[in-house]
């Protein structure tokens, strides 16, 4: 990182101090300028008042859980990138922390290969998305207008916010609508690293939107199952 370069800041929310001097460590050899907080309280605050680049949030801590306090940031911040770091491997907690507005989930132990390969995917989407130009980003779907800068889905009179997941899993299938993109792509191209994601986490992603789009979700005419080969958008 030349001297010049902005140095991405790093909130670092974790209540281990052998973990959050491993991590400081790391990350500030990494180029990234590293703060840290013992509680999801003193995390959340921080968040708020210091912007900052990356949230690495652990799921246990001593006064709450990493899903409050990521909904609170979520709650003034749909663009502030957030890595789940919690020792928990199972499909319904990550599926969880992805609604509660987690950008990627890292399951402890972890390789710092790993973790840095993470971190540079989450932060090179949030720049891809703050890059994007106005055209395209709002677009129509049957009844409800979708703004893929702001992550909302409107319908009528109502409105409400897409993850950071579900607006790029429905960015990929507006830009090959009309034509199936298999789970293998979405997977490859939406969550970029593999290790983590399933088949099944894109299925799970696509009922969500199904729910927030379609008029019955239960016979959807927009995001269409492709039987043997994925999903296909029909506008």
């Amino acid at each position: 990182m030349s001297a010049d370069e902005h140095r991405k800041l790093v909130l670092v929310v974790e209540d281990e101090p052998d973990m959050v001097r491993g991590l400081r460590d790391v990350l500030e050899f990494e180029g990234y300028e590293v703060l840290a907080a013992s509680t999801g309280g003193e995390g959340a605050r921080l968040a708020r008042e210091r912007s900052p680049d990356l949230v690495i949030l652990d799921l246990m801590l001593p006064d709450t859980n990493g899903y409050a306090v990521c909904q609170d940031i979520r709650s003034y911040s749909r663009t502030i990138p957030i890595l789940m770091l919690t020792a928990r491997g199972q499909e319904a907690d990550k599926v969880r922390g992805f609604d509660a507005g987690a950008d990627d989930y890292v399951t402890k132990p972890f390789s710092i290969a790993e973790l840095c390969a993470r971190i540079r995917a989450v932060l090179r989407r949030a720049s891809h998305r703050a890059d994007a130009g106005a055209e395209g980003a709002v677009i129509t779907i049957g009844a409800a207008s979708v703004d893929l800068r702001k992550q909302t889905v409107t319908r009528g009179k109502t409105s409400e916010p897409l993850t950071f997941y579900e607006a790029e899993l429905l960015r990929l299938l507006w830009e090959r609508r009309e034509e199936p993109v298999a789970r293998d792509e979405i997977l490859d191209r939406v969550w970029g690293v593999q290790q983590n994601p399933t088949n099944r986490t894109v299925d799970n992603f696509v009922l969500k939107l199904r729910r927030k789009l379609e008029e019955d979700h239960s016979q959807p005419r927009h995001i269409l199952t492709v039987y043997g080969q994925g999903y296909k958008l029909v506008p």
